[in-house]
């Protein structure tokens, strides 16, 4: 009688740490399943212009509590420690490193790279503003200087017709040459935004960020002046993704994965010596 107490006590609670187990490698192997994903995206950007690197971020879950630490033990003693069951973990967030990557040298007059903090204005045809890294620009039929998809840069710039050369100096000034004439015409300046938070902007695709309540407004400044990055032509900000750094962190993500599976596995056994028991 007493045999089939202490085993019938020893199940329940083999059972209830089993079934906690699961639910806890089961947390674990979806924060890496998400880590990977996030880990991948980075890799196949590495040749993407003005890219920026994603880092996945964790926290721990609640925590079920059964003794708190500083409790009354027996008498006037304490508990120096108490006893927490954690829950697990989860993606706490994805954010994104804005360190600046190398220049390409490209000798394109309209690649423009910012070598510091700062983003481009680009004006959709809604006539929103987005925001980019991206320099790699162009020029339209009509001489307007655009994005790969035919954005305008901010503000408007069009070049004469007739323009032979183009400079764009570290603080955005546009001068273009004209045929037959010496002196250039200055078609104003690029500026630069930069933002309090830059890593709350929300990605949206196409290299272009949006403007959130967490990235606060865009500030809009000329390039090299109050900590905004100056404007150098001829070249594009490569991505700031480290091939070496990334399948590092995919070999660790890999084998937390696989860790937290074979834990699985051995809760998955205890239950069945537990059904066994019974």
């Amino acid at each position: 009688m007493y045999r089939f107490i202490i085993l019938s006590l020893i199940s329940i609670n083999i059972s209830h740490g089993s079934t906690r187990a699961l639910n806890i490698a089961a947390t674990g192997m979806a924060a890496q399943e998400a880590n990977v994903n996030n880990i991948s995206n980075n890799i196949a950007n590495v040749n993407t212009i003005g890219f920026k690197r994603n880092r996945t971020e964790f926290e721990d879950l609640s925590y079920s509590t059964e003794i708190n630490p500083g409790s009354r033990s027996s008498g006037d003693s304490q508990y120096s420690v108490g006893i927490q069951y954690g829950t697990g973990s989860k993606v706490a967030g994805i954010k994104k490193n804005f360190a600046i990557g190398t220049p390409n040298i490209t000798n394109n007059p309209f690649d423009l790279m910012i070598q510091g903090d700062g983003f481009f204005g680009i004006i959709l045809p809604n006539e929103t503003i987005k925001y980019t890294r991206d320099g790699s620009f162009n020029v339209d039929r009509t001489g307007t200087l655009v994005t790969k998809k035919g954005f305008r840069v901010f503000p408007t710039v069009t070049f004469p017709q007739g323009t032979t050369n183009v400079k764009i100096s570290s603080t955005g000034m546009i001068e273009a040459y004209l045929k037959d004439q010496v002196e250039p015409v200055n078609l104003g300046a690029i500026p630069v935004f930069t933002f309090n938070n830059p890593p709350g902007l929300k990605t949206v695709g196409g290299n272009l960020y949006e403007v959130t309540t967490s990235s606060g407004p865009p500030l809009q400044m000329v390039a090299g002046t109050n900590n905004s990055g100056d404007i150098l032509q001829g070249a594009l900000e490569t991505s700031n993704v480290s091939i070496m750094n990334e399948m590092t962190n995919l070999i660790k993500a890999q084998r937390a994965y696989e860790m937290n599976s074979k834990i699985m596995g051995i809760a998955d056994q205890m239950l069945q010596t537990v059904n066994n028991l019974r």
